[in-house]
């Protein structure tokens, strides 16, 4: 992720069903330009402009997946149509994330830290304060303006809500949702920073995991439960933690994953 915040957000926001379509129509090899053209001739976009179009192709879809050699979107157009609703926002939640430094500090530091001190809700003025705090901290390549600092305030919020942290709708205060991630995305997570060259121990303590509000014990508790099922096996001795991965290839992960 860049180390410097930035206003990608406002392009869009979860964007759930726009991505759904996307991957519906994008194949292996295609440019950014490749994609908007066929998604601007599909007729899956009746009611958006061509340059609102360009923007959720460009600034959301491409930035989220089409990274790395466009591994996740290959990944992802394998998984799409056997997982649940919920496992398919939270994968893409994470690579949303991932992509917007910004959204995934809020989830960590924002929302968990208000789930966890029992909030019932977080308002847009929460948000902007963090905006505004991200600005005084130097956390954005220029200080923001008050009209840019109060739409990435609601669209973060907007954001949460899309991916079901918090209620959805346009509201100024939303109330707080139960977010728990669903044992195939822990699976698909370990694998893809086992797979990435971290160690079993960074595995573990990797930031990655905060978004879904676990630490590092909570993350070594989910791996035994999933050892269960024939994911890894997994051995903790104090602080140390050892995984026997037993699937050596993303096929054979997604396979498995595939019919679990």
């Amino acid at each position: 992720m860049s180390k410097l915040y930035t206003t990608q957000l406002q392009a869009g926001l979860g964007l759930i069903e726009e991505t759904k379509l996307l991957f519906s129509i994008w194949e292996e090899g295609m440019t950014t330009s490749d994609l908007y053209q066929k998604a601007l001739n599909s007729g899956y976009f009746p009611n958006v402009s061509a340059r609102r179009l360009r923007n959720i192709v460009a600034e959301c879809f491409a930035p989220r997946f089409l990274t790395n050699g466009d591994f996740p979107a290959l990944l992802i157009k394998k998984l799409i149509y056997s997982l649940s609703t919920t496992e398919l926002n939270q994968i893409l939640f994470l690579y949303t994330s991932r992509a917007n430094k910004i959204f995934a500090d809020y989830v960590i530091q924002v929302y968990w830290d208000y789930y966890s001190s029992g909030h019932e809700s977080i308002s847009t003025e929460v948000a902007k304060e963090f905006v505004i705090r991200a600005n005084e901290e130097g956390k954005t390549a220029n200080y923001w303006s008050e009209t840019t600092i109060r739409r990435i305030a609601a669209y973060l919020n907007g954001c949460c809500g899309d991916f079901g942290l918090l209620e959805s709708g346009r509201k100024s205060n939303r109330k707080i949702r139960g977010f728990r991630i669903e044992p195939k995305i822990i699976a698909f997570l370990a694998y893809d920073l086992h797979f990435s060259g971290f160690g079993d121990n960074a595995v573990i303590s990797h930031s990655d995991w905060a978004m879904f509000g676990l630490q590092k014990d909570d993350v070594r508790d989910e791996l035994k439960r999933l050892s269960l099922k024939g994911y890894f096996i997994i051995q903790s001795a104090g602080d140390i933690t050892h995984l026997s991965w037993n699937f050596k290839t993303w096929e054979e992960l997604l396979d498995v994953i595939i019919k679990d």
